[in-house]
């Protein structure tokens, strides 16, 4: 392919360690080694990727860098040969937007073998309003299935509702016939309100509070609740809901807002039988990768998709990331590079 210029979002690091974003030229040469060479026509903005623009050195080590842990377009070059050009494709995780060169610009390349070609059912801004964040829901909800979890168990928690992974696990859940409690985050009275409204409308059967799941009485159990939870937001939370799930109870964790510590006890495991169990999105194998993202195109698929998020130009990332990084920001926004 020719040495073509593209624009991109760079984050750059300044004097003091302060770090600076802007729109620059790049050219398909600057971009790293890797066998597909894919035209971005759609990404998203998320909190990962406003740390990494502004040089959180746990997401992203070396700078000057293009962050985007989503990309969704059409195959311009393949060396593998597993693809043919103009072929609909995205990537989710992997190093994608942490230290490769990431969605939020008009071309990336990348490992063949990250790639996934866009399923049928899914546009490539469906895939991308889903993004990482609707394949962490799916894949926490996919566990939480393969565990036995059924729809008559009885009601199922999940928490940080109001967040991108709570939300769209709510919905697939609700979808699926299950009976959701929501755990929506800190927020004032008529704040509460108003998403207790929103969270009902799209299938919670009743919103409470997150402080009502965030119990700091020390106590080792709790009385036992829930046969489910899909927990988003990790911390005492989690060591909450875990000592309140119901005997057999199944837990999934896959975030740390609230805090990447665990204080738990023993008990909930040996005396209930409770399961914690682990998700990932980023390592995530081939093989189920592409299991979730057929669900997510079938089966699963959520109506009304469109209205799940805002579409913003690559000239209005860096207000986004602004306000994701000042806790401002609401709901999902894709971002149509071409």
């Amino acid at each position: 392919m020719e040495n073509k210029p593209f624009k991109a979002l760079v984050a750059r690091e300044g004097e003091g360690k302060t770090f600076m974003r802007s729109l620059e030229t790049r050219n398909i040469e600057d971009l790293p080694a890797g066998d597909v060479i894919i035209k971005v026509l759609y990404s998203s903005v998320n909190y990962k990727d406003a740390l990494s623009a502004s040089g959180n050195r746990g997401v992203t080590r070396n700078f000057p860098h293009t962050p985007g842990i989503d990309a969704a377009g059409t195959v311009e070059e393949d060396a593998s040969g597993r693809f043919s050009s103009g072929d609909e494709v995205l990537v989710t995780g992997y190093d994608l937007g942490m230290n490769t060169s990431g969605g939020l610009a008009e071309y990336v390349r990348v490992p063949a073998d990250w790639v996934v070609k866009l399923p049928q059912g899914l546009t490539l801004k469906d895939s991308m309003i889903y993004g990482t964040a609707g394949f962490t829901a799916a894949l926490s909800v996919l566990r939480l299935t393969e565990a036995g979890v059924k729809p008559g168990d009885g009601d199922v928690l999940v928490t940080g509702a109001s967040g991108g992974v709570g939300s769209i696990a709510m919905r697939i859940l609700a979808k699926l016939g299950y009976t959701v409690v929501a755990a929506a985050g800190l927020m004032d009275e008529a704040e509460f309100a108003r998403y207790e409204e929103i969270l009902t409308s799209l299938g919670a059967s009743r919103v409470i509070p997150a402080s009502e799941v965030d119990d700091t009485s020390g106590k080792l159990m709790f009385k036992g609740i829930w046969p489910g939870v899909i927990d988003t937001v990790g911390g005492n939370i989690l060591a909450t809901v875990v000592k309140s799930a119901a005997y057999g109870g199944v837990v999934t964790t896959c975030g740390n807002a609230a805090g990447h510590e665990l204080d738990l006890n023993v008990y909930p495991f040996i005396l209930r039988g409770v399961s914690l169990l682990g998700v990932d999105s980023v390592e995530c194998p081939m093989d189920r990768r592409l299991k979730v993202w057929e669900k997510l195109a079938g089966e699963w698929k959520l109506d009304s998709l469109e209205e799940m998020s805002a579409e913003i130009s690559l000239d209005e990332v860096e207000e986004r990331i602004q306000l994701l990084l000042d806790k401002a920001s609401k709901g999902r926004a894709v971002v149509k590079i071409q």
